[in-house]
C-alpha cells in the first residue's frame, strides 16, 4: 500500500463517520486499503458487491435504465445511506457510497471506460464521473485510479482537507457535480422558496416540476403502511406517486432544517419527496394544481372537521372550493378506528355537492400507525 493511500485510510479511520460502501465494476481496492489499516471497524459499517445483475437488481430494489451511469450510482449510494442509518445510532454520522464501473477486461470493450462514483449524506449528494483514456492503462491501472478517487470521495465527504493525487492523463475526463440539500431545507426555512423536491437519485427541483400524484404526511417515521399506500395509488392511478413532506404542521412545531434533512433521508434512492410549508391541504392546492392527494382515513377527518377552519363551517366549505377550483382531489385509504370496525370514505362527513373530491383507495390496508411505531422504539422503512 503507497504511503500517500495508508495516510489517507489511518486518517479516515480517526475521523467520526460510518459508511456503507457498494461496488460493481471497479473500485474493490478501496476496500481492500480500508481494511488493510487498523481501525476500519471505526470507519466501515458494510461493504457490498452486487456484481451479478441480478444481485445489484435486488440491491437496487429496481433494474435501471443503465447499470454504469451517473444516475445509477446516485441511486445505488442512496440506498447505501438507508442501510447505513438502518445500522448506525441515532444522532451518529453515515454516508452511503457507491460506485459502478466499466473498465479493462479479458475482451474488448466497444463503449468508453468510466467510472460513476456517489456519495449521499442527508445535507448533499455528490457525484463524480470519470472518464478514462481507452488503452492508457492495464486493468490494475485502472482498478488503482477508480479505487483512489473512491478514497478522495469519501475524504470529501468527511470533510477532510487532504486527497490522492489521480494522476489523470490528457485524455481522461473528471467532473463532479453536487445537490446541496441542506441549502435548499434553509431556504425553505428562512421562506425563500415554497417548496423543493429530492428524486430518487438525489437530484433536486423547486417550483418549475409540479408533480401530479402526492401522499403527504410527516414520515416520523416513513414505515410499510406509507410505502403500501403510495404502491397501492401508483397501481390504481398508473401514475407515479411522491411523498410530501410538511416542514410547517397545523398540529405541531415547525421543523428546522435539520430535521426535514433528516426525514429526507429515509427516501433516499427509492421514492420522490417534496417539502412544503403548505400545512393545510388548501395551501398544497395552491402550490400542486392538479395534484392528487393520498391520505389516510384519519387525515381525511381532519380535513371536513371545521375545528381547522377556526371552527367555522363556512370556512371549511370555502377550502374545500378552493381545493376543487384548483383541480385537486383526495384519494383516501381506509383505516380501523377505535371500534375496531375499518373505515372508509362511505364513513366521511362529506358536505354536499363535495362527494366527488374524496375517492376510495382500493386494495390497501395497514393497521399500524407512525405514533405505535414511535412508541414501539421502531425506527420505520429502510
Amino acid at each position: 500500500m503507497e504511503t500517500d493511500v495508508q495516510q489517507l485510510v489511518q486518517t479516515l479511520h480517526d475521523t467520526p463517520g460510518r459508511v456503507v460502501l457498494v461496488i460493481t465494476g471497479a473500485g474493490t481496492q478501496a476496500l481492500a486499503w480500508l481494511l488493510g489499516v487498523a481501525g476500519a471497524s471505526r470507519t466501515l459499517l458494510e461493504a457490498l458487491i452486487p456484481y451479478d445483475w441480478q444481485a445489484f437488481d435486488d440491491f437496487l430494489g429496481q433494474r435501471p435504465n443503465q447499470y454504469v451511469d451517473a444516475e445509477t450510482a446516485r441511486l445505488m449510494a442512496g440506498r447505501a445511506l438507508t442501510r447505513a442509518r438502518l445500522l448506525c445510532q441515532d444522532g451518529e454520522a453515515v454516508i452511503g457510497l457507491a460506485c459502478t464501473a466499466t473498465v479493462v477486461t479479458d475482451r474488448p470493450k466497444r463503449g468508453e471506460h468510466r467510472a460513476h462514483i456517489a456519495t449521499w449524506q442527508p445535507e448533499r449528494v455528490v457525484s463524480y464521473t470519470l472518464h478514462l483514456e481507452k488503452g492508457q492503462r492495464d486493468r490494475e491501472g485502472e482498478e488503482g485510479l477508480v479505487s483512489r478517487l473512491i478514497l478522495n470521495a469519501l475524504a470529501q465527504a468527511y470533510g477532510l482537507a487532504g486527497a490522492l493525487d489521480l494522476a489523470l492523463g490528457a485524455g481522461d475526463n473528471l467532473t463532479v457535480t453536487q445537490s446541496d440539500l441542506s441549502e435548499a431545507a434553509h431556504q425553505l426555512y428562512r421562506r425563500q422558496i415554497d417548496y423543493f423536491g429530492v428524486y430518487a437519485d438525489g437530484q433536486t427541483c423547486g417550483r418549475e416540476t409540479q408533480p401530479q400524484v402526492l401522499l403527504s404526511g410527516a414520515f416520523n417515521p416513513l414505515h410499510d403502511g406509507h410505502l403500501g399506500m403510495a404502491g397501492a395509488a401508483e397501481a390504481h392511478l398508473a401514475r407515479p406517486v411522491a411523498f410530501e413532506l410538511a416542514a410547517t404542521n397545523v398540529d405541531k412545531p415547525a421543523l428546522p432544517p435539520q430535521a426535514v434533512l433528516e426525514r429526507v433521508a429515509q427516501f433516499a434512492g427509492r421514492w420522490p419527496v417534496f417539502v412544503s410549508n403548505a400545512p393545510t391541504f388548501v395551501e398544497k392546492a395552491r402550490l400542486y394544481p392538479g395534484a392528487t392527494f393520498v391520505t389516510g382515513y384519519d387525515t381525511a377527518e381532519r380535513i371536513l372537521h371545521n375545528r381547522y377552519y377556526g371552527h367555522s363551517d363556512s370556512e371549511m366549505l370555502a377550502a374545500l372550493s378552493t381545493i376543487r377550483a384548483q383541480g385537486c382531489h383526495f384519494l383516501v385509504a381506509g383505516r380501523v378506528q377505535g371500534n375496531e370496525r375499518f373505515h372508509t370514505t362511505r364513513d366521511l362527513d362529506i358536505p354536499a355537492g363535495f362527494n366527488d373530491l374524496f375517492q376510495p383507495l382500493p386494495g390497501f390496508r395497514h393497521d399500524i400507525s407512525s405514533t405505535a411505531l414511535r412508541t414501539a422504539g421502531k425506527r420505520g422503512s429502510r
